[in-house]
């Protein structure tokens, strides 16, 4: 950063540093082995200088400045070989930017890409800058932390100087506004603002002040959360729990959710002989045209209902199990695919028409075969019913109302910050048995959306985010005209 400045502003010092997940071994001769969260990098030929600097960035921040004043002659060929090893390690080396006061990090950069790039090009004079729409900040470690799912670099804001300028930058705006909004010198605004151009979390203008994020048609269909998530769970990108552990806090939750309150209801066993006698081949089912179904006023049978969930959704046997590198754990073997038999989904069936079962909000029992009513409030029915019908683009209430909820301590036992990703996973592959199930028993399964709000938690009495509810199936009739 610029050193002639006016007198009375402050300069700003960059600095750098290794993850705090970064190890470094010694390997033969000159050789030095970094083990990274991207895994390990076999770096051959290092000078001794260069091998003291990278212990010296493990143990936290510093200026390219310090580390070349203590390498003695031959400074500019060192400084050349240690930009190239942290060039190779660009996933592990966090950037940050401070102040000559000696008070640590104004803001720092941490790369969660493994092969990122942080260009340190300034915002041309007179330039609009603006957060990026799917820039969101809260708070970590104390701090503040800035991301985006299109940025490779997450920026803590670890002084208030950074956040008061990351905060002015809501709207497309000059350094000179900004400066002039928060009363900060101009040229320590546009380091800081730099520095964000260059995380990825603040964008610039071109020569016409338009922003290309605004007129990318390939990101207008998505929305922040949306591509937030999917960069936080769908790619290897840091970002869990600080404590790796957390999630393994306390007992195993069991196998099965035990339901205690209302009366039991036994449910139909089907014979599986009859079944393999009479059902259509896998072919035949997945062959046959899909049509968008329509709501019938015919009522099902509890023996419809009881096959269905016996097909689809029962506890065939409980063992243990593990992943090939995880944790053991209590496990059951179910008709659908779970990932390490984990099966943290459960099924609660709305009844509306049905002979042999009365109307209400019933819990499915996947070990005994059982349901269990919970809620008989016909007002609360009413209204899961009401949204499930218009869900499915219908004029009449479903008959039966299938809802799925996670129990997300079952599957983040094992699974830790990848649960809800993979949980919605399981949703899909539960809902692609219960239609094949269905359209061999001469029924139709379809997938609506129904929750409106906390809706749905409230109808199921759901312990809220203990349990969530991710996804409904509506049972009916094929419809005949």
């Amino acid at each position: 950063m610029p050193a002639d400045r006016p007198e009375g502003i402050p300069e700003t010092v960059r600095l750098w540093s290794l993850t705090e997940d970064t190890l470094l071994e010694a390997g033969d001769d000159d050789t030095v082995v970094a083990i990274t969260w991207w895994g390990e990098y076999e770096l051959a030929g290092i000078p001794g200088p260069v091998r003291e600097s990278l212990s010296r960035m493990v143990l936290g921040p510093v200026s390219m400045g310090n580390l070349t004043s203590s390498a003695g002659g031959g400074a500019d060929a060192w400084a050349g070989a240690l930009r190239k090893v942290l060039n190779r390690l660009s996933g592990s080396v966090v950037h940050s930017l401070a102040l000559n006061d000696g008070r640590g990090p104004v803001l720092s950069a941490i790369p969660v890409t493994p092969s990122p790039v942080f260009p340190t090009d300034p915002v041309p004079p007179g330039r609009l800058i603006k957060l990026s729409r799917f820039s969101a900040m809260r708070p970590d470690d104390g701090g503040l932390l800035l991301e985006s799912p299109r940025a490779r670099y997450r920026v803590a804001l670890l002084r208030p100087l950074a956040v008061t300028v990351a905060s002015s930058l809501a709207g497309p705006v000059t350094v000179a506004q900004v400066a002039e909004a928060t009363g900060l010198a101009a040229p320590l605004v546009a380091d800081v603002v730099a520095f964000l151009v260059a995380a990825g979390v603040v964008l610039v203008a071109d020569d016409w002040a338009a922003f290309a994020e605004d007129d990318d048609a390939d990101l207008a269909v998505w929305s922040p959360d949306d591509l937030m998530f999917h960069a936080r769970s769908r790619t290897w990108q840091k970002g869990g729990p600080p404590d790796r552990e957390a999630h393994r806090a306390g007992e195993e939750p069991p196998v099965v959710k035990q339901i205690t309150a209302g009366p039991t209801f036994p449910l139909h066993r089907p014979d599986p002989a009859v079944i393999e006698a009479t059902d259509p081949t896998l072919t035949t089912l997945l062959e046959h045209d899909h049509t968008c179904p329509e709501v019938t006023e015919r009522a099902l049978t509890a023996e419809q209902v009881g096959e269905l969930l016996y097909r689809a959704a029962r506890v065939r046997s409980i063992g243990p199990a593990h992943l090939p590198s995880g944790p053991g754990h209590e496990a059951s073997q179910r008709p659908y695919f779970s990932v390490a038999c984990l099966y943290e989904l459960e099924i609660y069936v709305g009844i509306n028409r049905c002979a042999g079962l009365a109307r209400g909000i019933y819990h499915y029992d996947p070990l005994w075969h059982t349901l269990t009513l919970i809620n008989d409030d016909m007002g609360v029915l009413d209204g899961m019913l009401d949204v499930a019908m218009i869900g499915a683009g219908s004029r009449r209430r479903p008959s039966v109302l299938l809802t799925m909820t996670a129990r997300m301590s079952r599957i983040a036992w094992v699974l830790g910050s990848a649960a809800y990703a993979t949980t919605l996973v399981h949703v899909g592959a539960l809902q692609q048995v219960l239609y094949l199930a269905a359209k061999a028993m001469g029924l139709t399964a379809h997938a609506v959306p129904v929750d409106a709000g906390d809706r749905v938690d409230r109808s199921l009495k759901l312990e809220w985010p203990t349990e969530v509810s991710v996804g409904e199936c509506v049972l009916d009739y094929p419809y005949s005209r």
